[in-house]
């Protein structure tokens, strides 16, 4: 895990396309909001990522080894590859233990990652097994190949989760909440080619774009001067790239901006945001009684002491209802959002009931399911909960949740685990990301890899939920107000719906808008095992 002063990001790769390069944009892993993460940077669209084409090996004439042809000769990945690598890490990790690493060679790392995906992977069977390990000379490209290659009916692959991050990097990120940026959440048109249309869903406090002023609303139309809306060219697409995802602290980048009809420009530095997941606490009066509110944008670690801390106001409160904003949250910890649901539903509605079962492939035997948690884990963090402190609840029966397609993964788990509880969840926005795969993140060797391991059911046993939830009531979402705001178009909507029972016509109305994506990378819509959770390895 990286302090904050050597949190760097250590990959490059092209974020914006051009329309020659087609789709060839965002190339990039499911937790929250936040600014983008640089480096391993975000698809077009992180619940429909444009196909990777498969990488192509070096023409050279090699012969598959037995082990290309049936992985089962490789045996245990974990006692007989693992840690051996071809750069051992020296040094101490950020816990202070000596990194694990000993002498290896890209060999060992390779037939680490082919023994693994053939042991773990969901859909081991559907792996190719026309790849040669010899015809490759990085670990990641290999990697990239070992996912199944069917499509879905619609035409979708089938696997479109499969990823890797640096080690270091995706520890800060859990346990310190930190991301190299400037603070900004952007949304962009659905297709990605210019013409262009990014807009500023969310600035985080503190941040630089914060300190410039900027705002949700305000759309982008220059990066150091070029036209980000129509640029096409790829030397433009390599600067607007390098002004938007900054690759080192203190790099500084001009953005020009147009809000309500007036362009200005300010210069960003790029800092380690700590990116704060519970925002937003608040408690409404309405006239059937209190409403508590709260914005959550990332089941990690950190984000375990701030749910607690908002469920101990709302319970002091006295509140009778809840408004939980999920609509940026692409997912994370399992066990945070157990808690989650918990702390909403309360002992009579969850006792003895499963919040999420995780499905294996058929070489994994079962194991205990995630149970609705009632203490907390305490995970590791920089503001940690202490394990086994008993959790608040609401002992709610109906809970309202805020939803975009940015809304995936282990959000949708809080409302599938809900409902399997018989929770009303009514739901006001859009249609959910629709993911119900997840993961064990797996390290070696300084990179942590991310292969669809399993498929999550609720206590009534479903989880065919990949085309998304479909709300109660359809509602864009609302750019030209806070995120918060009792004006804010999906709040607003909640709490009509809440009064009157029926969907406002305004809602209707701006759900007809043309839809707007979140942009962020795969590392933020995900729904991850903690050791506890996953079986033995």
């Amino acid at each position: 895990m990286s302090s904050p002063s050597t949190f760097r990001k250590t990959r490059s790769l092209t974020l914006i396309s051009s329309s020659l390069a087609a789709l060839l944009v965002l190339a990039g892993c499911g937790g929250g909001g936040g600014s983008p993460s640089v480096g391993a940077p975000p698809p077009p669209v992180a619940q429909e990522p444009a196909p990777t084409p498969p990488v192509q090996p070096p023409p050279v004439a090699t012969t598959p080894t037995p082990e290309d042809l049936n992985p089962n000769l490789l045996g245990d990945a974990y006692g007989t590859y693992a840690n051996k690598c071809a750069v051992p890490r020296v040094g101490l990790d950020a816990s202070g233990k000596p990194y694990p690493d000993v002498q290896g060679t890209l060999l060992d790392e390779l037939k680490f990652l082919r023994a693994w995906a053939n042991q773990y992977y969901l859909w081991y069977n559907e792996i190719p097994n026309t790849y040669k390990m010899a015809d490759f000379t990085s670990a990641l490209d290999y990697f990239e190949v070992l996912k199944t290659p069917a499509l879905t009916a619609s035409g979708q692959p089938k696997d479109r989760y499969h990823f890797t991050y640096p080690t270091a990097e995706w520890e800060a990120m859990q346990t310190q909440g930190i991301d190299l940026g400037y603070g900004i959440t952007w949304s962009r048109n659905a297709d990605g080619l210019a013409p262009r249309t990014w807009l500023i869903t969310a600035v985080e406090p503190g941040s630089p774009a914060a300190a410039a002023n900027l705002m949700r609303g305000d759309m982008l139309t220059k990066v150091d001067g070029v036209d980000f809306v129509n640029a096409d060219d790829e030397a433009s697409v390599d600067r607007i790239n390098a002004g938007l995802f900054p690759t080192a602290v203190g790099a500084a980048h001009q953005l020009t901006v147009q809000r309500s009809g007036l362009s200005f420009t300010v210069t960003l530095a790029a800092t380690e945001v700590v990116l704060a997941p519970v925002k937003n606490v608040k408690v409404i009066e309405t006239a059937s009684g209190k409403v508590g509110y709260l914005t959550f944008d990332n089941f990690n670690a950190v984000s375990e002491k701030q749910l607690y801390d908002a469920f101990v106001t709302f319970q002091r409160a006295g509140v009778n209802d809840l408004v939980l904003d999920v609509r940026y949250n692409g997912g994370g910890l399992l066990y945070v959002a157990s808690q989650l649901a918990y702390m909403i539903a309360g002992p009579a509605s969850t006792s003895g009931k499963v919040f999420e079962r995780s499905q294996y492939n058929d070489k994994t035997p079962a194991y205990q399911p995630i149970m609705f948690r009632s203490t907390a884990w305490g995970f590791p963090s920089n503001n940690p909960l202490r394990t086994g402190t008993p959790l608040p609840t609401l002992g709610l029966k109906r809970v309202t949740v805020l939803s975009t397609e940015g809304t995936c993964s282990a959000s949708e788990s809080v409302i599938n685990g809900l409902r399997g509880a018989d929770i009303e969840v009514i739901q006001i926005g859009g249609a959910t990301c629709g993911k119900p795969y997840g993961f064990t993140p797996v390290p070696n060797c300084g990179t942590t890899y991310f292969s669809i391991e399993f498929q999550g059911v609720n206590h009534k046993g479903f989880g065919d939920f990949t085309d998304g939830f479909t709300p109660t009531c359809q509602a864009s979402d609302d750019l030209s107000r806070p995120v918060g705001d009792q004006n804010e178009g999906l709040l607003a909507t909640a709490l009509a719906y809440r009064a009157n029972g029926a969907c406002p016509v305004s809602a209707t109305a701006r759900a007809r808008q043309a839809p707007m994506r979140i942009v962020r990378p795969e590392v933020r819509e995900i729904s991850i095992h903690t050791t506890p959770g996953a079986p033995p390895r």
